[in-house]
């Protein structure tokens, strides 16, 4: 019987490299909008890089975790429903790791092209409907705030991820063996 452990080594290795690395990101490198607390923000193109590598489970877990410590270290304590939608957003993209196969040293234009439908579609649906919705219900926030925060923030972080991810990953590809690239000599 074989042991299926649910987390790796490298997963969990990643979760608490991939948490600093995007509480950094969140913390320094965003660009205020003029709509109040939501930035132009560069982690999610790190975070969509990540959840691509090492999937769904650290995808999660990044996003959730780095927002949460970015959150309780930038505001005293974090606003639950876009934390969770962050680590969402992460678990959706890393849903496809296996797919992207990114490690196979192949990062060409039909996956470019796949993955930016799938982070803008995961963004989109993650932050102008997912986030508001819980703000109105959990929070009792009023809508036509948290819709407008939601759709910029989809915008922004969609513009990033396609962005600063795609560069992550094609240049990430690029350091890899492609697959059935090396032969034996005769």
């Amino acid at each position: 019987m074989r042991d299926h452990k649910v987390l790796s080594v490298r997963t969990v290795v990643a979760i608490g490299i991939g948490t600093a690395i995007l509480f950094i990101l969140k913390r320094f490198a965003v660009i205020p909008t003029g709509i109040a607390n939501t930035n132009i923000d560069i982690s999610y193109g790190f975070l969509g890089f990540i959840a691509t590598l090492f999937g769904p489970v650290a995808g999660f877990f990044i996003g959730f975790l780095g927002h949460a410590l970015n959150d309780f270290t930038q505001y005293g304590q974090p606003w639950w429903t876009w934390v969770f939608t962050t680590g969402l957003v992460g678990m959706v993209i890393g849903l496809f790791w296996k797919r992207f196969n990114i490690e196979a040293g192949n990062f060409g234009m039909k996956k470019i092209v796949a993955f930016n439908v799938l982070q803008v579609i995961t963004n989109g649906v993650g932050w102008s409907l997912i986030a508001p919705t819980l703000d109105i219900i959990i929070y009792s926030e009023p809508a036509n705030k948290v819709y407008v925060q939601g759709i910029v923030s989809a915008i922004s972080n969609s513009i990033a991820t396609g962005v600063i991810g795609t560069i992550l990953l094609v240049a990430y590809a690029a350091t890899r063996t492609r697959s059935g690239s090396l032969k034996k000599e005769s």
